[in-house]
């Protein structure tokens, strides 16, 4: 599977219609980046969402950044990466996740220990029949949303590796740590491309605020020796400027470089700006040339 370095994670497509979302992978491909990242959480579902994300390209990897294991159960995941992977040639990559209580309970299910919930969910996967054609197996990769070290374990062990969200460089470099070499190692990296210190951390704060107040992303910063006093009112500037890479574009590159610095495969950019609702469309631009993505 061709990730490269770059790829580009993003929620802006979901807020566009579908001729509209065809177009703008297709112009992401041709910028050069490896891979496109979508979630899901409420907006589109994953496996349809990547067959239009699929159709429009020629090469690019399309990847689920993440698909939410209480939306759908064992068999009908590992079904939707197996059609995927066969009728895709291996530009299909599963990113796995346990999502959040808060968004587990509306859909009618009970949140349960995490990584004990996805051991055995893989398990389950593993177990699952599929009389359709069968995609080759350097095909079927899949990655788990990690941020402990006991979920990261589980990654190791059970996935082809491992795709950390809202994480520092510090994190990535301990996460590679227990990966141990030849995983997958892919953070998501959220980057704003403003100069102006208190534009810039604002429109961070805007983008951290909602994450802060959930207890896996908590744990996961107090672990890493951030205080409650750094979670607050949206981060302090300590936090704000180790979870987002802001300034001119060469700043902003060489944040999303320090991840690959500490170990990281690929980096999965987010660009973050002041209007959610915009495709940043110039941005993607500007770093695909700062990073020489081509």
């Amino acid at each position: 599977m061709e990730l490269g370095r770059y790829g580009l994670w993003t929620s802006a497509l979901d807020r566009r219609p579908s001729s509209a979302v065809r177009d703008a992978t297709a112009e992401i491909e041709a910028l050069g980046f490896g891979a496109l990242w979508v979630g899901e959480a409420s907006r589109r579902e994953a496996f349809a969402n990547a067959s239009l994300l699929l159709s429009a390209s020629t090469r690019l990897v399309v990847a689920t950044g993440i698909a939410n294991i209480w939306a759908r159960d064992p068999m009908a995941m590992a079904a939707g990466q197996r059609t995927l992977a066969e009728a895709w040639h291996g530009r299909f990559l599963l990113g796995l996740g346990v999502s959040h209580d808060r968004l587990v309970e509306p859909r009618g299910h009970r949140y349960q220990r995490p990584v004990q919930a996805m051991s055995a969910y893989l398990d389950a996967m593993d177990r699952s029949p599929y009389l359709a054609p069968a995609p080759e197996p350097s095909a079927m990769v899949r990655v788990l949303a990690a941020l402990g070290p006991r979920m990261l374990a589980l990654a190791g062990a059970r996935a082809d590796g491992a795709h950390p969200y809202l994480v520092p460089p510090e994190h990535t470099r301990r996460a590679r740590e227990v990966l141990g070499p030849g995983k997958l190692l892919c953070p998501e990296v959220a980057v704003v491309l403003e100069t102006e210190p208190d534009q810039a951390r604002g429109v961070a704060r805007q983008h951290l605020g909602a994450y802060l107040q959930l207890d896996n992303y908590r744990r996961n910063l107090l672990r890493l020796g951030y205080g409650e006093h750094d979670l607050a009112g949206g981060g302090s500037d300590r936090l704000v400027d180790a979870l987002v890479g802001w300034g001119p574009v060469e700043r902003v590159a060489g944040h999303v470089r320090s991840h690959l610095d500490a170990g990281a495969d690929h980096v999965a950019i987010q660009v973050l700006t002041a209007e959610p609702d915009r495709m940043p469309l110039d941005e993607w631009r500007l770093l695909a040339d700062a990073l020489e993505v081509r």
